[in-house]
């Protein structure tokens, strides 16, 4: 037997889960973890199946195109733990690229990283993870920036990732390729109350005095930083932490933030619900 993910979202209405579950029985599927969701808010109806079958992705699919036409269901299946594509993109800050990449060599994401995008030269990050992976260094201005996100496009395209991955890339997308990634880009940033922009956040924040950093994980959008949110984290700062301390707790917190984000959208745990999210998490 192999084991499966699926994932559905359509309208709620009474019949979706005893439907999808009888046909998965009708084709021996064991359903081992079951997950699901009706917003009252937007009436929309979630679920996450993990099953073993005898059949393959394609024959489970056709089985399923039934309750696809009478429910309207949009829906995924994949096979489980499938090494998914991604592309990352990094500035300086290599801390959140080197988590992902050490992850990645010990089995703990299923990814396969099949290209870095960098606006800075591959010299500028100190990482002996990168290994053969491909390196593209494209720098941009505000001149240059319709011509380098081109760039980056065509590595998407070429190199087949399904995921992209904003690394601590500190580069504002444009609202015209933020929509073509919708759902399959992912940021990090730190997120404070009050917010902190600009320049060396961490050292405003030190100056206001304040007693909780975090950081948060989302999809990207047109707009900055307001997109649907995956993953949050905070840990406790005091009087006594320097800005220095600050910026070593905040890089923890980024690194395990977008670490998280990232395996639960591979593992199709995430499923977007209009400007929110719906995670099923372990």
């Amino acid at each position: 037997m192999s084991e499966f993910i699926m994932t559905l979202r359509c309208g709620n209405r009474s019949g979706i889960v005893a439907a999808v579950a009888s046909r998965l029985a009708g084709q021996g599927g064991d359903i081992t973890e079951a997950h699901q969701f009706d917003d009252p808010e937007t009436g929309m109806f979630f679920m996450r199946v993990a099953f073993r079958a005898e059949p393959d992705a394609a024959t489970l699919r056709a089985a399923l195109d039934e309750e696809v036409r009478r429910f309207g269901l949009d829906l995924t299946l994949r096979v489980a733990g499938a090494r998914r594509k991604v592309l990352l993109l990094v500035s300086r800050f290599d801390h959140c690229l080197g988590d992902l990449l050490y992850r990645t060599r010990i089995g703990e994401l299923a990814m396969e990283p099949v290209a870095i995008i960098g606006n800075h030269p591959r010299e500028a990050l100190n990482l002996t993870l990168m290994g053969s992976i491909p390196y593209h260094y494209l720098p941009v201005t505000a001149a240059s920036k319709r011509e380098q996100e081109a760039a980056i496009q065509r590595v998407i395209e070429e190199s087949g990732a399904e995921l992209v991955v904003l690394a601590r890339y500190m580069q504002i997308l444009s609202d015209e390729f933020s929509a073509w990634l919708s759902g399959r880009c992912i940021n990090i940033h730190h997120s404070f109350l009050p917010g902190f922009k600009g320049a060396k956040p961490y050292h405003q924040a030190h100056r206001r005095g304040v007693k909780m950093i975090g950081a948060t994980a989302h999809y990207v959008t047109g707009d900055l930083d307001e997109g649907p949110i995956i993953c949050q984290d905070v840990e406790p700062v005091s009087h006594a932490d320097t800005p220095d301390d600050l910026v070593r707790k905040g890089r923890d917190i980024e690194r395990r933030v977008l670490a998280r984000a990232v395996a639960w959208h591979l593992e199709d745990r995430v499923l977007l619900n209009k400007d929110k999210t719906v995670v099923f998490a372990k």
